[in-house]
């Protein structure tokens, strides 16, 4: 709708990783320079990390685009959660390869035989593994032994891995994969952009589509845009998308930082979350929640207060030869109230140390679920997205749900 207003050929902002709108932000220069200095050693590992929406698939798009398919096979394999065997299969696939009925042994030596064949024909192989983050560990080392096959001394495969940050953590702290790490060339996190390429950014894009100034952007539109998306290109993607149809509804030819937190209150109510009941009590609450559920249950009689009397007279009641305790309200039947003698008077419930500190632990287990859960959550919803871009044919119907037209 909007590009239609705004007389765009396209849409510039959609969430599909479309190469053609790459963005040479600093991180992924970097990014590009390890990716080119891996391919011109022609052997080993390199690693590509980064958060959800960082720009990973965009750049390996950008990277295919360069590559001249006269020297070099580039496939790219998106993976799932298989152990080492399905990953032959997958490879095998993408290579060409006939898989189904082949014990393991038969397909590694039809591999290797592919890659034999490219090599004489002057090809290099290269594969490109997507969301590494989920393979197995068993996956990670058959494909460490792939990376062994070789001819006259030089490699025939090289792989390109490509990952959420928690694939960092797999790769490079797990024991039982020191072989692999000791095949890694390279490695590159792509961070999110900086608040000063923001703007180049969005105006890159949409000089990808025939922008010619309408709309313009206030400065502090920009600004704003950056400190809702954080750098990150799908969540700055996803805020410019709606902030342009916006502007096409409203018939706007600038937006403005106003425009901007418009929008973005839109978004949260759209996900329909109040970032307020999210946020967990202060301990001192909830201990002192914990600890009243926990203390005894309180006699029929009043207890001191400061519109009677405090503690410090019971003793001096009491020496006066006066009940210890304030009389009873009248409204009460006198079989409900206990005479109670001086001797007779409860101390007052105290909590124990020990009782204290084991609900300050139970409140600390029951916090850090909070936090495993609140990330499960939003690994879910990030798996989703990821989903619908991957497969826009079948993701549900925008008309019917209005957390997917967000």
């Amino acid at each position: 709708m909007y590009d239609q207003f705004y007389g765009f050929s396209g849409r510039p902002f959609q969430l599909t990783p479309d190469p053609h709108f790459y963005f040479e932000s600093s991180t992924h220069r970097k990014a590009m320079s390890y990716l080119g200095y891996g391919l011109a050693q022609g052997e080993g590992f390199i690693v590509i990390t980064g958060d959800v929406g960082a720009g990973k698939t965009t750049l390996v798009g950008h990277l295919m685009n360069t590559i001249d398919p006269s020297r070099l096979t580039a496939v790219k394999l998106v993976s799932t959660q298989v152990e080492g065997d399905d990953l032959l299969r997958l490879v095998a696939e993408q290579f060409g390869i006939e898989w189904e009925g082949q014990s393991k042994a038969e397909l590694l030596r039809s591999m290797e035989q592919y890659l034999r064949e490219q090599a004489r024909a002057g090809k290099r192989t290269l594969l490109i593994v997507d969301e590494g983050q989920n393979l197995a560990i068993s996956a990670l080392e058959e494909l460490r032994m792939l990376s062994n096959f070789q001819l006259g001394g030089h490699s025939l495969l090289q792989i390109f891995l490509l990952g959420q940050p928690e694939f960092r953590q797999t790769l490079f702290h797990s024991p039982t994969l020191e072989q692999l790490r000791q095949r890694v060339i390279a490695t590159h996190h792509l961070d999110p952009m900086e608040p000063e390429e923001v703007e180049p950014y969005i105006l890159h894009r949409l000089g990808k589509v025939g922008w010619t100034g309408n709309p313009s952007f206030s400065p502090d539109a920009f600004e704003e845009i950056f400190d809702y998306s954080e750098g990150v290109p799908r969540k700055l993607n996803v805020l410019v998308s709606r902030l342009l149809l916006y502007g096409a509804v409203e018939q706007m030819t600038r937006i403005t930082a106003q425009n901007v937190r418009s929008v973005v209150a839109e978004i949260e109510a759209d996900r329909g979350i109040d970032a307020s009941t999210l946020a967990p009590l202060p301990v001192e609450e909830v201990v002192a929640a914990a600890a009243a559920a926990v203390a005894p249950t309180p006699a029929p009689f009043a207890v001191p207060t400061a519109t009677n009397e405090t503690a410090l007279e019971w003793p001096q009641r009491a020496a006066d030869g006066r009940p210890p305790f304030a009389e009873p309200a009248p409204t009460r039947p006198e079989t409900d109230v206990l005479e109670l003698t001086p001797e007779a008077a409860p101390a007052v419930a105290a909590i124990d140390p020990e009782q204290l500190a084991a609900l300050e632990a139970q409140i600390a287990s029951l916090e850090t679920r909070l936090v495993e859960q609140d990330a499960a959550l939003r690994r879910v919803l990030d798996l989703l997205i990821e989903w619908v871009e991957r497969d826009p044919e079948n993701a549900p119907n925008p008309a019917t749900s209005r957390t997917w037209a967000a």
